[in-house]
């Protein structure tokens, strides 16, 4: 699973420098999702490891990140259309689009996390 963590931190680091290039380099918000993949990234090679605690702590710590993402993205999004609407303003797309996927790339990473920690208890158990 740590492995898997490297590939999507290299989409989340690739989704915010695609989304800070995409709003012309001008609202460095537009990086948040390079700081989580930044910091999946750490914790993906630190889970690299043979000892199996500590694999497992890192990947817990990568699973709480992604679920703290998933929670801020959607939150966030959801806040910045409601705000544009309610003010009578056309939303951001480009950010709500950047938001949506970060979303959407942090509940499929949280998901596949926890199908892992459920195959991995059921392995031990038999």
């Amino acid at each position: 699973m740590a492995k898997v963590t490297l590939i999507f931190a290299l989409l989340l680091v690739a989704l915010g420098l695609a989304g800070f290039i995409g709003t012309g380099s001008i609202h460095p918000t537009a990086l948040i999702p390079t700081w989580f993949g930044l910091a999946l990234g750490i914790g993906g090679f630190l889970a690299i490891s043979p000892s199996e605690s500590r694999r497992k702590l890192f990947m817990h710590i990568n699973v709480t990140i992604g679920l703290l993402g998933f929670i801020g993205a959607t939150a966030s999004g959801i806040h910045a259309y409601v705000h544009a609407t309610s003010a009578g303003m056309e939303p951001d797309h480009i950010a709500l689009a950047s938001q949506g996927f970060m979303a959407g790339l942090m509940l499929v990473y949280v998901i596949a996390c926890v199908r892992s920690f459920i195959a991995v208890r059921r392995a031990r158990k038999v």
